[in-house]
C-alpha cells in the first residue's frame, strides 16, 4: 500500500541546503603523514580547486604546495625523502596522467613535470623500500599502445626503461631484482613467466579487470595476489615466484577483499603495508561496511586504538617509517572524520572534519538492506531515507553505480544527501555484476546487459514500493558511466516505470562504445566487455549488442531525460551522448543536455558539478513533484 506524506510531515524536513553548499569542496580531505612523522599533507581548496597543503604534525602554519588553478588534484603521495612530494594530473579529464614533483624546501619553485610526454599516460606507480629515491611506473611514452616498465629518479627526473612492453596486453613486474612477465591468452588466461618458464596461471574469468591485488613481497620471492581459490570469496594469497604455488595469507569468512582502488586509484590499497619495510600489516575487506583485519601483532594494537576514535569505517591509514605516528581517515554516512594517533604516547586527537559546515543531524543515514531479485538472488542495497519526514510514499531516486565491475559503499555521498534533503528516498542496489560480493554474483551478469541486470534494478524499485517507502508513480533514475547506460536502458526498455531520468557519460550504443575505447585497452577487454557483452567485430555478437543498446530503442523513450557529457571523455566518447540526443530531438522530444568542454569521464571541477546538480535538482523537482 502506498501512502502520501501529509503536509505536516513534509514541513519537518531540515532546511533546504543549496546544491552548491552540499557539493562544495571539503575543507580538508585525504590526509597522510610524512615518512619521518613530522608533517601531514592533505587536499584543500586553493583558487577554486583542491590542491595539496602541508602542515607540521603538531599544528602551526598550513602551506599550499601545489598551484593547479585548472583542475582539482585527486592523487598525491609522499616520497621516501620527505623533501619531495608527488602528485598526478591530467589535462581536462583526458586521463593522460603526468607525475609532478614538488620540492618542499623551495616554496617558490614551480612543480616539475617528471613525465612530460605528450599524449602519454602513466599508471602502476609504486615505491619500493629497497629502491630509495625512485619510482616504478608503467608508461606508454615510447609506444601509445604498449606500456614499458620504467624507473624514475625522483630527484633528477631521469627515467630508465627497465623492460619494454612484451606486446599488447602484456607487461612486467619487478620482484626483487628479477623481472617477471605477465601475458594474457586469447581466451583470457592470465600467465606469469620467469624467462621462458611458465610460473603460474590465473583464470581470467575470475578476474575480469585483472588479478588484484598484485603486489610483490619485500623479500623478493613472492607476490601477494587476490584469489578465489576453489571458493567464491576473494581472499589474499601469496604466489611463490619460484614454485608457482599459491598459499593462503588471510581470508575473511564472509567478505571479499576491498578492491575499490583497482577502479578508483585515489582510494587506499587493500593491503596496508609498513612504510619502512614494506611488510604486510593488514588487509581491507568490504561487505555492507568495511572491516580491516590485522596480520601483524603490532599493527593489531594500532588498529584497536584507531577503531575507538570514531564510529565510522576506518579508511585511509598512513604511518611513519617507525610505525609510531598515524593518520587515519574514517568514512561516515553523516560525519566523516580524520584523526591523529601517537602509538608511543597514546595521544589521539581529531585533525578535522572534511565538511564541518554541515550539521550531521541534518544528514540522512544510509542503511544496508537486502533485496531479493525475481530469480531468488539476494543483493545488498543501500537505502537512504530523508530526515524529518515519514518514510511512506516518497518520491524515489534509483542510483545504479558505474562499472559495472564496481560497487557503492557506506559513507558520505553529497549527491545522495542532496536528494534526501529534497525529500526523496535514495536506493543504490548492488545488482549482479557488482564487484566484491563473490564470484558467482559477479558472473551472474554474463550476457545480462539490459537483461537480468536491469531486472535487478526494477526488482529493487518493487521492493521499495512493496514496503511502502516509494510512490511507484514518482521514481527517477540517476546514474553515470555504466550507471548512465543502465539509466538509458530503464527509459528505453521499460519506459512506463520511471517518471524522470538523469544520466551522465552513459553508453547508448554498446558496439560503438567498444569501437572507440583507447586502443591500448583492447587486449584487456577479453575477460570483461567481450565476455559479458560481446565483440562488435563478430556480426552475430554485434547484432546482440545493438539489441541491448538504448540507441536502437530510441523511439520507445518518452520519459523526461537529462543527459550530461564531458567533451574530453576517452572512455565513453561524446558521440554516445550526441547521437542519442540528436535522435530524440529529431522526434521532437525535449532533452536537457549539458556538455562540459573541460571535463572527461568524471565531472570534477566545482563549477561544473554545481551546474550539473542544480540543473538536475530543478529537473527532478519538476517531474517528481519534489521539494
Amino acid at each position: 500500500m502506498t501512502r502520501t506524506p501529509t503536509p505536516e510531515t513534509t514541513m519537518a524536513l531540515p532546511d533546504r541546503i543549496p546544491a552548491r553548499d552540499l557539493l562544495r569542496m571539503p575543507d580538508r580531505t585525504a590526509a597522510t603523514i610524512s615518512p619521518d612523522g613530522t608533517r601531514i599533507a592533505f587536499l584543500a581548496p586553493w583558487k577554486g580547486r583542491l590542491n595539496v597543503w602541508v602542515t607540521d604534525v603538531d599544528g602551526g602554519d598550513e602551506r599550499c604546495v601545489t598551484a593547479d588553478e585548472t583542475r582539482t588534484v585527486l592523487r598525491y603521495l609522499w616520497t621516501d625523502d620527505p623533501r619531495h612530494l608527488l602528485y598526478l594530473q591530467d589535462t581536462g579529464g583526458d586521463e593522460n596522467w603526468h607525475v609532478f614533483r614538488v620540492d618542499l624546501t623551495a616554496p617558490d619553485a614551480p612543480a616539475v613535470d617528471l613525465t612530460p610526454f605528450e599524449g602519454a599516460t602513466t599508471f602502476g606507480i609504486e615505491q619500493r623500500p629497497d629502491r630509495p629515491g625512485t619510482l616504478l611506473l608503467q608508461s606508454n611514452a615510447r609506444n601509445p599502445v604498449e606500456f614499458d616498465l620504467c624507473e624514475l629518479d625522483v630527484a633528477t627526473g631521469g627515467m630508465t626503461v627497465l623492460a619494454q612492453s612484451p606486446g599488447g596486453g602484456a607487461g612486467w613486474t619487478l620482484v626483487g631484482d628479477e623481472l617477471l612477465r605477465e601475458t594474457l591468452t586469447e581466451d583470457g588466461v592470465a600467465q606469469v613467466w620467469r624467462g621462458d618458464d611458465l610460473v603460474a596461471t590465473f583464470d581470467g574469468a575470475a578476474h575480469p579487470l585483472g588479478v588484484y591485488p598484485y603486489e610483490p613481497t619485500p623479500d623478493g620471492t613472492g607476490i601477494w595476489v587476490g584469489t578465489h581459490g576453489d571458493g567464491d570469496r576473494l581472499h589474499l594469497g601469496r604466489l611463490d615466484t619460484t614454485t608457482g604455488e599459491v598459499t593462503e595469507v588471510d581470508r575473511h569468512p564472509e567478505h571479499d577483499i576491498d578492491v575499490r582502488a583497482q577502479i578508483f586509484p585515489s582510494l587506499p590499497s587493500p593491503l596496508i603495508r609498513h612504510r619502512g619495510t614494506g611488510e604486510l600489516l593488514g588487509v581491507r575487506y568490504l561487505g555492507a561496511r568495511q572491516e580491516i583485519r590485522a596480520v601483524d601483532p603490532g599493527f593489531a594494537e594500532v588498529l584497536a586504538a584507531l577503531r575507538g576514535l570514531c564510529d565510522g569505517d576506518l579508511s585511509g591509514v598512513s604511518g611513519d617509517v617507525d610505525g609510531r605516528r598515524w593518520v587515519a581517515t574514517f568514512a561516515h554516512d553523516r560525519d566523516p572524520q580524520t584523526w591523529f594517533h601517537d602509538r608511543a604516547t597514546g595521544e589521539s586527537r581529531l585533525l578535522f572534519r572534511p565538511r564541518a559546515d554541515l550539521d550531521p543531524a541534518a544528514m540522512a543515514p544510509m542503511e544496508a538492506v537486502t533485496v531479493t531479485a525475481r530469480d531468488g538472488r539476494d543483493m545488498l542495497a543501500y537505502l537512504t531515507l530523508p530526515v524529518g519526514v515519514a518514510p511512506e510514499g516518497l518520491p524515489l531516486v534509483l542510483m545504479p553505480h558505474g562499472g559495472p565491475w564496481s560497487r557503492d559503499w557506506w559513507g558520505f555521498d553529497a549527491s545522495v544527501q542532496l536528494w534526501a534533503n529534497r525529500g526523496y528516498a535514495v536506493l543504490q542496489p548492488q545488482f549482479r555484476g557488482s564487484y566484491g560480493f563473490g564470484r558467482a554474483h559477479m558472473e551472474a551478469a554474463v550476457g545480462e546487459f539490459a537483461g537480468a541486470m536491469h531486472d535487478d534494478l526494477v526488482d529493487a524499485v518493487d521492493w521499495a514500493v512493496a514496503r511502502g517507502y516509494a510512490d511507484p508513480d514518482r521514481v527517477a533514475m540517476f546514474g553515470g558511466s555504466y550507471g548512465g547506460y543502465a539509466t538509458l536502458v530503464g527509459v528505453a526498455f521499460t519506459p512506463d516505470r520511471f517518471a524522470a531520468a538523469v544520466e551522465y557519460v552513459g553508453i547508448s550504443n554498446l558496439a560503438d562504445f567498444l569501437r572507440t575505447v583507447p586502443e591500448f585497452t583492447r587486449p584487456g577487454l577479453v575477460n570483461n566487455w567481450y565476455r559479458y557483452v560481446g565483440d562488435p567485430a563478430d556480426p552475430a555478437q554485434e547484432a546482440d549488442m545493438l539489441a541491448r543498446s538504448p540507441i536502437t530503442r530510441v523511439d520507445d523513450i518518452r520519459t523526461p531525460l537529462m543527459v550530461v557529457q564531458g567533451a574530453n571523455d576517452v572512455r565513453v566518447v561524446r558521440a554516445e551522448s550526441d547521437n542519442l540526443v540528436a535522435a530524440l530531438r529529431g522526434r521532437g522530444v525535449d532533452v536537457e543536455y549539458l556538455v562540459f568542454d573541460d571535463e572527461g569521464h568524471a565531472i570534477v571541477n566545482q563549477e561544473n558539478l554545481v551546474t550539473m546538480f542544480e540543473t538536475a535538482d530543478r529537473f527532478l523537482a519538476t517531474h517528481l513533484r519534489g521539494r
